[in-house]
C-alpha cells in the first residue's frame, strides 16, 4: 500500500513538472509571436501580414474610408460602376471639398494622379505604366482608393458621367490586367465630376502620368487620384 502512495506521489511530481515545462514553452513561443508581428518578420524572413496605422491615419480619413466602404460600397458582386456619385460623395465626405483633399496631402509621396485628355477617359500608355507601378506598390495595404473628376467644362450631368467612366477605366483596367481574386473587396470608387473638392494647382507638384505638361486647374481635374491606404478601422 505504501508502494502505491510512493507511486502515486511521484506520478503527481511528474505530472507538475511536465505542465510547469508546457507552460514556459507557450509563454515563450508567445513572446516570440509577438516581437514577430512587431517586427513583420517571421523566423523563416517571411513577412507576417499584420493590420497597419500610418500616421496619415487620422481619425477624419478613417471616418471616411469607413463611410466608402459602407455608404459607396467596395466593388463587388461584379458591379463594376457601383461607387459614390457627386451628390452622394458629398453626403459621404460630410465636409467641404478643400477639407476632403486635405485629408489625403500625408499621402503625397505614395499616391498618384492619373491625368486623362479633356473629354476622354481613356489610359494612355504613360498612365498605364504609373497605375501599374503604384498598384503593385501595396506594402501590405488593404484598400485601393480611386477617386476621379471632371474639369468644369461643358455641362454638370455630362461631368458626372466623365469621371465615372475614368474610375471605370481604372477599375476595368486593373481587372483585365492583374486577374486579382481579391480585386473586388480591395477597390474603392467615388467618382466626384466637377461638383465637389476640385483638386488645386498645389497638387501639381504630385506625381503625375502627364508631368511636362501645363498643370492648370482644368488638366489637373481631368483626373483619377490612386492609392492605396492602410488604416486599421
Amino acid at each position: 500500500m505504501k508502494t502505491i502512495h510512493v507511486q502515486l506521489i511521484a506520478a503527481l511530481a511528474i505530472l507538475v513538472a511536465l505542465s510547469a515545462t508546457v507552460g514556459s514553452w507557450v509563454r515563450a513561443s508567445s513572446d516570440r509571436l509577438a516581437a514577430e508581428l512587431a517586427s513583420g518578420k517571421s523566423d523563416s524572413g517571411v513577412a507576417i501580414a499584420a493590420a497597419s496605422d500610418e500616421t496619415y491615419c487620422t481619425p477624419e480619413l478613417k471616418q471616411i474610408l469607413r463611410r466608402v466602404l459602407t455608404s459607396c460600397g467596395l466593388v463587388k458582386d461584379g458591379q463594376a460602376g457601383r461607387g459614390c456619385q457627386p451628390m452622394e460623395a458629398k453626403t459621404v465626405a460630410s465636409m467641404a471639398g478643400q477639407d476632403f483633399n486635405a485629408l489625403f496631402k500625408p499621402l503625397a509621396g505614395r499616391a498618384a494622379i492619373i491625368q486623362f485628355e479633356q473629354g476622354k477617359s481613356d489610359l494612355d500608355p504613360v498612365a498605364i505604366a504609373l497605375l501599374e507601378q503604384k498598384f503593385a506598390d501595396q506594402r501590405g495595404a488593404s484598400y485601393f482608393f480611386v477617386v476621379s473628376r471632371a474639369s468644369p467644362e461643358g455641362a454638370v450631368e455630362k461631368n458626372r458621367e466623365l469621371s465615372q467612366a475614368r474610375a471605370g477605366a481604372v477599375l476595368n483596367y486593373l481587372k483585365t490586367r492583374f486577374n486579382d481574386p481579391d480585386l473586388e473587396q480591395e477597390v474603392g470608387l467615388l467618382w466626384l465630376g466637377e461638383e465637389f473638392a476640385q483638386l488645386e494647382p498645389e497638387y501639381c507638384q504630385w506625381t503625375r502620368s502627364k508631368p511636362d505638361a501645363p498643370c492648370t486647374g482644368n488638366e489637373l481635374n481631368r483626373s483619377a487620384f490612386i492609392a492605396w491606404i492602410d488604416c486599421r478601422l
